[in-house]
């Protein structure tokens, strides 16, 4: 890679980080590591990273609590390093704002595919799709309307009734993955493999979460649950 990644690392447990830090290096990453949040914080400020990793579980200022404080400042990549894949840390850090999470135990070549796979959808949040059939007809150079919802397909903007709505990158791949087909139910698996590019079994709490987040911010009406299929946007 031409220009080195940076990718800022908190984590308390003095092994892990030294040896993810490494692994992280040996692949080509810059990495600034940290042991708590309040330097993590710190760092995040000075350096301006590429992509976070946070552990949840750190002291000072915990995982949650610090992606929320990026978030406040931020779009950047954030992705959370949990313990237990069944916690109630996972939705919470989703919540907050983060991308993706992880879970530890971990193999250093999955976390690698996984800050790869974040990257890659940052920088190319409109996914390269083409329209659907049933997409309507921009309105203005790009523009698709869906009421009150204005979605600016080429300068990557959303408005809702005339106002800019602040989205995050994965908001808007997965915001364009259902204006692309309104009324057509996609899946959470079909939105894991599109939207966060696994290629591979992912846990559907990242879709539900992320899609709560959105409606909070486009209309909580504006997508639909299909119970037992997936979500739609309302045609």
């Amino acid at each position: 890679m031409a220009e080195q990644t940076h990718v800022l690392f908190v984590e308390d447990d003095d092994v892990i980080r030294e040896a993810t830090q490494l692994a992280l290096e040996r692949d080509g990453f810059a990495v600034t590591a940290m042991p708590d949040g309040l330097s993590g914080l710190e760092a995040f400020r000075a350096d301006r990273p590429d992509i976070a990793l946070l552990d949840v579980m750190v002291p000072g200022l915990d995982g949650v609590s610090l992606c929320r404080r990026i978030r406040d400042e931020s779009t950047v990549p954030v992705i959370m390093l949990s313990a237990r894949a069944d916690s109630i840390d996972v939705v919470l850090g989703l919540e907050a704002g983060a991308d993706d999470y992880v879970t530890k135990p971990f193999d250093g070549a999955v976390l690698v595919a996984r800050i790869r796979a974040v990257l890659r959808r940052f920088g190319h949040a409109n996914g390269g799709r083409g329209a659907a059939a049933d997409e309507p007809a921009p309105v203005d150079g790009g523009v698709l309307a869906f009421g009150d919802l204005e979605i600016d397909t080429e300068g990557m903007e959303v408005r809702r009734s005339g106002a800019h709505v602040a989205l995050t990158p994965t908001e808007m791949r997965l915001l364009l993955e259902f204006s692309a087909a309104p009324g057509t139910v996609l899946s959470r698996d079909k939105l894991l493999e599109r939207v966060w590019d696994y290629g591979w079994g992912g846990d559907t709490r990242v879709v539900d979460v992320h899609v709560q987040r959105l409606r909070t911010k486009i209309g909580q009406d504006r997508i639909e649950t299909v119970r037992g299929f997936g979500y739609k946007l309302k045609a």
